[in-house]
């Protein structure tokens, strides 16, 4: 078991609000959650097929998922999309020298967001 923080949605803020214990599979289940997005974001498996971030891009995009776990599950702010979305933009720009202007840094945001919210609702997205 694992100690985290009950979410609540404030605007566009996920505010913490309590802590309550999350199980060991509960977050295996989220961390392949956000392997599951990124997995259905074109631009990055673009991304990985043409090696983009180099011959070691698919193990760059499993980073990815790796800081995107720890972001959501070590932030002692509460956390807002922009952020998310700003880590999105610079894995992107520097991992993978790909600047993405079409919209699905946001979308891809949001269903990270909504997944978050979704297991710690105890619901698997």
């Amino acid at each position: 078991m694992m100690e985290t923080m009950l979410m609540q949605r404030e605007n566009d803020m996920i505010v913490k609000s309590r802590p309550y214990m999350i199980s060991e599979v509960t977050m295996t289940q989220f961390y392949q959650g956000i392997s599951n997005v990124l997995s259905n974001w074109i631009a990055l498996q673009m991304a990985i097929q043409n090696e983009w971030g180099g011959r070691d891009s698919y193990q760059k995009s499993q980073r990815l998922v790796s800081n995107i776990f720890s972001w959501f599950c070590q932030s002692k702010a509460p956390l807002c999309i922009e952020e998310l979305e700003n880590l999105l933009y610079e894995s992107m720009l520097f991992s993978f020298n790909t600047d993405i202007e079409d919209g699905s840094i946001e979308e891809v945001a949001e269903h990270l967001m909504a997944t978050h919210e979704g297991y710690l609702n105890g619901y698997c997205i």
